[in-house]
């Protein structure tokens, strides 16, 4: 890009570059993909003439929403032959996130998943009208429908993701101390306590893409889950370090095997228990979790 110091087109996009940034991820589920549609929609801003545009927010948003749509309609053909779950790509956020909860728990793994259950343009539409209040026209102009039909479709969709979201939104200081006390019993490899962390209902889910090893289905129930989460742990050739950090605005574990990333570990709680344990080991999907990409709902 040109110095945008002195290019009033790069100066702009770069003004709105962690909105669309967002835009793009949650639409996706991939920071890789995300930085993609970035880039091709600074190709259309460069070419276009800016005397021509009014409101250069709005056409940003337009543009990265119909990239990040063909996109989208792409990877689902490609998530169909996907080998074992398919999580999101982990962002590392900084804390200031979490403590956005709207934004928080439209960045969440449980909420991200949701939307995958939603058609491209379903999800494309709950996007931008349920995260970032965007309006029937605008919307409208971006997906190519009309303001009715996007009625409707946002009507549907907020159904949809409604009635299968996480029941209870959990403060960051509750989630922490989850996180806190599964960590230290799984560090003293203590049976009891990791099983007291767990509801009876919890379900690990893990996604090594058919690259690294991870089970191949849900794990459901306490005592399966233990069991592979200390299978997991016995496994390990090497040292294994833990750091706390914050993943998709929820707390979450960086595991390292000497050194190197082996895989994200996020959770979700409810009523002080640990109801999901999302482990990403993909390394294809490990290389946004070094630097916190900065976000915003503006």
């Amino acid at each position: 890009m040109r110095d945008h110091a002195e290019d009033p087109a790069t100066e702009a996009f770069v003004a709105h570059r962690s909105l669309l940034f967002t835009v793009a991820y949650e639409i996706l589920g991939s920071a890789a993909d995300a930085e993609d549609v970035l880039q091709e929609t600074w190709l259309r801003w460069a070419e276009v003439d800016q005397a021509q545009v009014r409101d250069q927010r709005a056409f940003l948003v337009r543009v990265t929403t119909r990239r990040a749509l063909d996109r989208l309609r792409a990877l689902r053909r490609r998530r169909e032959v996907y080998v074992g779950p398919w999580l999101p790509e982990p962002l590392l956020t900084s804390p200031d996130v979490a403590e956005n909860a709207e934004l928080a728990e439209s960045l969440s793994m449980a909420v991200i998943l949701v939307l995958e259950t939603l058609s491209p343009t379903e999800r494309a539409v709950f996007v931008l009208r349920e995260v970032f209040d965007v309006g029937y026209d605008e919307i409208a102009e971006a997906i190519g429908k009309t303001p009715a039909a996007v009625r409707q479709i946002a009507h549907r969709s907020r159904k949809h993701v409604d009635a299968r979201r996480p029941r209870e939104v959990v403060s960051p200081g509750r989630a922490r101390a989850a996180l806190a006390s599964f960590r230290r019993a799984m560090e003293t490899g203590d049976l009891q306590g990791v099983l007291d962390v767990l509801a009876p209902d919890v379900v690990l889910i893990s996604d090594g893409g058919g690259v690294r090893s991870a089970a191949l289905r849900p794990i459901t129930g306490p005592a399966k889950v233990v069991r592979l989460l200390l299978a997991s742990l016995e496994s390990v050739h090497g040292t294994l370090t833990s750091e706390v950090t914050t993943v998709n605005g929820e707390p979450a574990l960086l595991l390292r095997v000497d050194g190197e990333i082996d895989c994200v570990m996020a959770i979700r709680t409810e009523d002080g228990l640990v109801t999901r344990i999302y482990v990403v080991r993909n390394p294809a999907k490990l290389t946004h979790v070094t630097a916190a990409e900065p976000l915003t709902l503006d």
